[in-house]
């Protein structure tokens, strides 16, 4: 019996959390694979394989997660994203949720849901304004 494999790629400049986040991920059964930055995932073979995208939206240096998104969108490639967040200001929350993000969960949030936002993308439901566990 075959199984599609789901590649989910995360991109977040903090490496604890980008390793938390593979674990979380790996763990509900998909494949996770890590970049610290935007132009890290642009540049990996690891971008045509990717069903769903977490981004995280401030990263240090280089392209922002809303650059990454608007370059995808340019290149014409399709992925559905889930914006993060440790920055939940009216402003970065109303761009996140008006970019056509499959979801924007801001930090902490509980691993529930983050797989139920990634199910939702994988599936072609948008979850938006997702509020996190305290």
């Amino acid at each position: 019996m075959s199984k599609t494999i789901r590649l989910i790629s995360i991109v977040d400049d903090d490496h604890s959390v980008r390793r938390a986040l593979r674990r979380r991920v790996q763990l509900a059964g998909f494949t996770a694979e890590t970049f610290a930055s935007a132009e890290d995932f642009l540049s990996s073979p690891s971008l045509a394989r990717t069903a769903c995208l977490v981004l995280d939206i401030h990263l240090n240096g280089g392209m922002s997660g809303f650059e990454l998104q608007a370059r995808l969108n340019a290149d014409r490639v399709v992925i559905p994203i889930i914006f993060i967040s440790a920055h939940n200001d009216v402003l970065t929350r109303g761009r996140a949720e008006t970019s056509g993000a499959a979801a924007y969960l801001w930090k902490p949030f509980s691993d529930e849901l983050l797989l139920d936002a990634i199910r939702g993308a994988i599936g072609g439901s948008a979850i938006r304004g997702l509020a996190p566990v305290a």
